[in-house]
């Protein structure tokens, strides 16, 4: 074979022929990568919808003289992955008032988060971890309390004998009620 049958420049155009097979399998590469990677983080990037009143009881499974009582709530609970259906996502203490008012508040202490429970010979609400004691309103009852701020109310509702509470839980330890998400 003479000189003059060989292409000029034989390294251009090999160049150009991988650069544009490079390209080819990069694009081919990226669209299932990409359709991939945005299945893989939607749960991460949709938000969080707030959670409607949870079912408690009835209107007839609270005392008239106003004794609170203490009920789980259970709701459907989930994560960025997963959905876990009807399980327990906190307490509430409820209190029936005058006619069909009912006062809910968060069995979590304000102070440092653990559990309050109700003392009927005292008829009050004492922390048990740091001696926080609150009224039957919620309220600090004692001035030397630890705790900044008193029990947390939740929303409540009354739909056809039935009581619905709007639950969610509060930053422990400060004296502002801020919602935790």
């Amino acid at each position: 074979m003479n000189q003059q049958d060989q292409p000029a420049y034989p390294e251009r155009r090999e160049f150009l022929l991988k650069a544009a097979a490079v390209g080819v399998g990069a694009t081919t590469a990226a669209v299932p990568l990409l359709a991939g990677l945005a299945t893989l983080t939607d749960p991460l990037r949709r938000k969080a919808g707030s959670s409607g009143p949870a079912f408690v009881t009835t209107l007839d499974a609270l005392p008239a003289d106003g004794t609170p009582r203490r009920f789980a709530i259970i709701a459907d609970r989930s994560d960025a992955w997963n959905k876990y259906p009807n399980v327990p996502i906190g307490a509430v203490y409820l209190r029936r008032l005058e006619g069909d008012k009912v006062v809910a508040l968060n069995v979590t202490c304000p102070h440092a988060g653990c559990p309050v429970e109700y003392r009927a010979g005292a008829n009050l609400f004492l922390c048990p971890c740091h001696d926080s004691r609150f009224d039957l309103d919620g309220h600090l009852a004692s001035i030397n309390s630890p705790s900044q701020r008193g029990m947390d109310a939740l929303e409540v509702e009354i739909r056809d004998g039935a009581v619905w509470v709007k639950f969610q839980n509060f930053e422990a330890g400060k004296a502002a009620k801020i919602p935790l998400t």
